[in-house]
């Protein structure tokens, strides 16, 4: 344990300027969403930018890299649905609703050939060390973002299996910032999900 604590330490007195912005703007853009505020897309944006820089160029973790590249796509498709109004702008469209059983097989299906894939690309184009943990972390995310964008409560269980999977591996590579920033998402995705599902069943009575 004392390893560990002097490892976080020695981390973050090593870790740059523009790795504490974006974590700033990615804990930022969780807030947002948990309060279903569209705010959650620009500061997104921020953070998935600078994270596509630090996976390509500082850490090799590609499927990362892709994947920042993913939420930077999507953020911007799902700030356009998140920003659609009837009513003279006084009703959003998009409401938080939950997956239906055949939702839920699509979403299955989408993860797994996300991981398949992205652990194929890793395992035989790249120099990835941790094929398997950055190819799941990075499925996972795909799904969860796939169903933020489109209001799905079960979008935050995704993202605490990524936030899971992100603490140990971003560790490993000794982005002990980025590992301490999924520690504080985790947090805040269990309380996402629990103030979108109360959000759901009030609008339910």
């Amino acid at each position: 344990m004392e390893r560990i604590i002097q490892l976080f330490l020695t981390g973050l007195e090593n870790t740059p300027w523009l790795e504490y912005v974006a974590v700033f703007f990615g804990i930022a853009s969780v807030v947002f969403s948990r309060l279903e505020n569209i705010l959650v897309f620009p500061t997104g944006l921020i953070n998935t930018i600078l994270y596509t820089y630090f996976c390509f160029f500082w850490w090799d973790l590609y499927a990362e890299a892709s994947l920042n590249l993913y939420y930077t796509a999507m953020s911007i498709y799902g700030w356009i649905l998140w920003a659609r109004t009837r009513n003279n702008g006084q009703e959003h469209v998009l409401k938080i609703t939950s997956s239906t059983q055949r939702e839920w097989k699509q979403t299955i299906l989408f993860f797994g050939a996300c991981w398949a894939l992205l652990y194929l690309v890793l395992k035989n184009f790249t120099n990835s060390a941790v094929p398997v943990a950055d190819s799941f972390a990075s499925a996972t995310a795909y799904t969860g973002m796939w169903l933020m964008a489109k209001k799905k409560l079960e979008n935050w269980i995704w993202w605490i299996l990524t936030d899971l999977a992100s603490i140990p591996l971003y560790f490993y590579k000794q982005a002990v910032f980025t590992s301490f920033q999924f520690l504080v998402l985790l947090v805040l995705s269990i309380m996402g999900y629990i103030s979108w599902n109360r959000k759901l069943k009030h609008a339910e009575i």
